[in-house]
């Protein structure tokens, strides 16, 4: 079954442009359907899969022999699971120097840290990040005219109650699409355990050559119970035994792999406002809930407040944008900024607000940045105050 990515939009933009296109992402996010999806509706085009030996060592070990079968006969050449190949960049490179035909690959993100493929081809490439569903596809998926009504029309009370359900169980089981596909909730949860087991316990390690290092499963046990907090290095140092270099670069090794993301500080005065201290969260809620062993109902939870924040950072980030935070020296704090066309929308999430009034700490960032707009998110509330919004939650797609 394929649910509509708003990432196939923008490849076809690129589909053809002489551009070699890569679709990267999580293993299960959907990379496959997708490029199946596109591939059905081009014609002279050949997929092939490097799970198959056979075409793979063809690729590595005789590239010319390769081009002469799969590149030169076709219009578009499509690669999955690219990241198997030993020499990737070098000889998709000789394919575009030598051939017309179109290439379009994906692979799992892990293969991005070592992507051989961007230093042969600078110039050359586009890179799309495939994400597990955001809020509005598995909205999409679960109930199309209820995803109608989301888009195009002012949410009222008796929708946004509509929607809640909807939005809750996004909140603890994310958006992977096999998750989304799933009929209930063991399965649901069996599903994500694998997801844990063999993409992050098992290929990551592979692919990256990590050793089986029990301090890496430590790390993203800790960092799933600070989501939303400013990383406490010397906190994750007591418990994983690492030290600050080595944090540094599991936590990257952890968001360059879609399992992590950073909230890094908005600022323009070094002086009054931080500017090195980066929040943490996780890219699935589903994904995260797997790793703490919770998968409570949201209204039963403690940590509803830091799934609220997760939700609205991983949305952000889907929506190709950088997830930001502001916070002063003297403590104001607004819980994100997204900067975009040229403005900084101030964000701040209050999970049970009745009554549309700010904070002080959000009305100092208005009174400093004086932006266009801002954005108050709650669970239910709908209403304007001047420039400023106040929407429920769920709706962060639809406003930025």
């Amino acid at each position: 079954m394929y649910v509509k990515r708003h990432l196939e939009k923008d490849i076809l933009q690129y589909i053809r442009t002489r551009e070699v296109l890569a679709v990267v992402g999580p293993r299960q996010c959907g990379k496959t359907t997708l490029l199946k999806h596109i591939f059905k509706d081009l014609k002279n085009a050949i997929y092939l899969d490097f799970e198959d030996r056979e075409n793979l060592e063809l690729f590595d070990q005789d590239i010319k022999s390769f081009a002469e079968l799969y590149a030169k006969p076709y219009d578009y050449l499509f690669i999955d699971e690219f990241q198997y190949a030993k020499e990737g960049g070098k000889n998709l490179k000789y394919i575009y120097d030598n051939h017309k035909v179109k290439i379009i690959i994906s692979g799992s993100s892990a293969s991005g840290l070592a992507i051989r493929s961007i230093k042969y081809l600078v110039g050359r490439i586009f890179v799309f990040n495939l994400y597990p569903f955001s809020f509005e596809e598995y909205l999409n998926h679960k109930e199309p005219a209820l995803y109608e009504i989301y888009l195009k029309r002012k949410l009222t009370k008796p929708v946004i109650l509509r929607l809640l359900p909807h939005f809750s169980e996004f909140c603890i089981y994310g958006g992977y699409p096999r998750v989304a596909l799933s009929a209930t909730k063991g399965e649901k949860e069996t599903v994500l355990k694998n997801i844990y087991n063999t993409y992050f316990l098992k290929e990551i390690k592979e692919i990256l050559n990590l050793p089986e290092d029990y301090k890496l499963s430590k790390l993203i046990n800790a960092l799933a119970l600070q989501i939303g907090n400013v990383i406490n290095y010397n906190e994750l140092s007591g418990i994983t035994g690492l030290n600050h270099g080595d944090l540094l670069n599991k936590i990257n090794i952890l968001e360059k792999t879609f399992i992590c993301l950073r909230g890094l500080p908005f600022h323009t005065n070094k002086r009054t406002e931080l500017v090195k201290a980066p929040k943490i969260f996780f890219l699935d809620a589903g994904f995260r809930n797997t790793v703490i062993k919770n998968f409570q109902p949201i209204g039963n939870r403690q940590d509803k407040g830091a799934l609220y924040e997760n939700f609205v950072a991983s949305e952000i980030c889907k929506k190709g944008l950088d997830v930001k935070y502001w916070r002063t020296k003297s403590k104001a704090e607004v819980d994100f900024v997204i900067e975009k066309g040229g403005s900084a929308v101030p964000v701040e999430i209050k999970s049970h607000l009745k009554t549309a009034k700010l904070t002080k700490s959000f009305a100092s960032f208005i009174s400093k940045y004086a932006p266009k707009k801002g954005l108050v998110l709650s669970e239910t509330l709908s209403a304007e105050a001047g420039k400023i919004r106040f929407r429920p939650i769920l709706s962060i797609s639809k406003e930025i």
